[in-house]
């Protein structure tokens, strides 16, 4: 069985998940599921990154040790993956001993490498950002002050500090941008990482003099290790390492996926392999940076008052409602948008009308004309068999849209089979035929059900709840439920019991 590692960014405790937490973490589990689905030995990681200034200032203002707040923040983030219906195998925390233990030996890795020296560092740190930027980098707001590319504010420090020798890398991750023009994607991505790489790396502060809360730098109780060698070890640290002879680091490392917001792809895509380099360690395969979701446009925002609670979208429009939405609704890898017309309208569109009036109208005649049992598959026609071979023709399209994660596109394939499906069962008129042509009207049935059968199948990694309560309805076993399954010789067999339908998705109201 070959195996697939997918990973998001861990999720920082300063602050409750909202929107691009559940985009991310929705995203990642519909990729793990459709490779779990595809014959795949899958690990789906996930996190929370606890350390750092910000939550030692959050945890100072809160009147709380920091320590308590990163499990408060922790369990949020659990709570969230949870309600989002996201399959992750593991969930690491920062603050974990497994977690520390690897930090401390990769930090002995570089040092041993002669990439760790301490020196003297004076220059702009943004805390937000938690990082550290050269003049050129910053912009300047409208009191003419210094912030950061993310428009966060920036102080000047002068500490001492330990650091990284990134400089000793540019060569090697230019080489590596041009043997794998894959390990960055989207490629607009890669460009903007190659000219960032191109213009020269100089050194890089590891480390923060006098921070409490973070783990402290091996030998010198000073200094504690900076949030990203902290935070980008968690992608190791959950399979074991430094342990390379454990099972999980060898079957699953290097990963095959690190899905990231694109704030933070430099981390990932230079600073992270070239600690890996250092530390003797394979590099990731990819590093997947995706867009942002806006609210009308706008970056969700507190200071704006638009951010969307993913848990309040949840109880108002339900899990696989949202899931859907925000996988279907943007290119991934771009910028998507969010309101609450766009998703009710996408929902009742393609949901409601489209694959829910489907199965509903469908699945009702089924049981109120063929005894609630599959109906007779009788001889079949070329339009009824050019509508069954549609999935077994397109699924290898499907395999390699999501090889490339356009997780939109392979939606919109198999919607563009429901839609045929629709238009098949509209033209068929099987309520006409049970008046004068009841073995057609088995066959139209029986065509119809096998394709709402063949479409849940490859619906579930979107809508994995869903789709669960149409293959229950029409009672195909757990282990029929593969993308290997969507074959004909799997199809249904006539005369076996279904149950009773019920409608799956309801459309959604406005609210005024």
């Amino acid at each position: 069985m070959e195996n697939f590692y997918i990973s998001t960014a861990i999720s920082y405790t300063n602050g409750p998940p909202h929107m691009g937490h559940a985009y991310e973490v929705i995203a990642a589990d519909v990729i793990a599921r459709f490779n779990r689905l595809n014959g795949k030995r899958v690990f789906f990681l996930t996190g929370t990154d606890e350390h750092g200034l910000k939550v030692q200032q959050k945890a100072e203002a809160l009147k709380i040790k920091p320590e308590e707040l990163a499990y408060d923040m922790s369990q949020t983030f659990i709570k969230m993956s949870k309600e989002l219906n996201c399959s992750n195998d593991d969930f690491i925390r920062t603050s974990e001993e497994r977690h520390k233990k690897a930090v401390n030996d990769i930090w002995l890795k570089m040092e041993e490498n002669g990439d760790i020296y301490l020196g003297e560092y004076s220059g702009w740190y943004s805390v937000v950002d938690e990082a550290f930027y050269q003049e050129s980098e910053l912009k300047k707001n409208e009191k003419d002050e210094y912030i950061s590319p993310n428009n966060n504010n920036v102080e000047w420090v002068d500490e001492k500090s330990y650091f990284f020798k990134l400089s000793n890398y540019e060569d090697k991750l230019l080489d590596l941008y041009k043997k794998n023009e894959d390990f960055i994607q989207p490629r607009s991505r890669l460009n903007e990482i190659r000219n960032f790489v191109k213009n020269g790396l100089n050194d890089i502060s590891i480390s923060r003099k006098g921070l409490e809360w973070g783990i402290k730098v091996p030998n010198d109780s000073e200094h504690s290790i900076y949030v990203w060698v902290d935070a980008l070890t968690n992608y190791i640290s959950a399979l074991n390492w430094p342990d390379e002879k454990c099972d999980k680091f060898k079957s699953f490392w290097p990963a095959d996926i690190h899905l990231i917001g694109k704030d933070i792809t430099r981390f990932h895509a230079v600073y992270w392999p070239a600690f890996l380099f250092s530390a003797g360690i394979e590099i990731p395969k990819k590093v997947f940076a995706h867009g942002f979701i806006l609210n009308k446009g706008e970056k969700m925002s507190k200071s704006l008052g638009n951010i969307e609670d993913p848990m309040e979208l949840i109880n108002s429009f339900g899990v696989d409602q949202l899931r859907y939405f925000l996988m279907r609704e943007t290119i991934f890898g771009n910028d998507g948008n969010y309101s609450d017309e766009l998703l009710i309208n996408r929902v009742n569109s393609d949901l409601s009308n489209d694959l829910g009036n489907l199965s509903q109208r469908c699945l009702s005649m089924v049981n109120k004309h063929c005894n609630s049992k599959v109906p007779e598959k009788n001889s079949l026609k070329i339009v009824d068999q050019e509508l069954l071979d549609l999935l077994e023709i397109k699924v290898n399209d499907i395999l390699e849209m999501m090889d490339n994660y356009q997780i939109n596109s392979y939606i919109e394939e198999v919607f563009n089979i429901v839609s045929l499906t629709n238009k098949y069962f509209s033209d068929q008129k099987p309520w006409e035929l049970k008046n004068n042509d009841l073995m057609r009207m088995n066959s139209v049935l029986w065509v119809t059900v096998e394709m709402i059968r063949k479409i849940s199948i490859m619906l579930q990694p979107v809508m994995p709840e869903s789709c669960k309560r149409l293959l229950d309805i029409l009672c195909v076993k757990d282990d029929q439920r593969t993308f290997d399954f969507i074959e004909d010789k799997f199809s249904l067999i006539s005369g076996k019991s279904i149950k009773e339908p019920v409608i799956i998705f309801p459309k959604i109201k406005y609210k005024k």
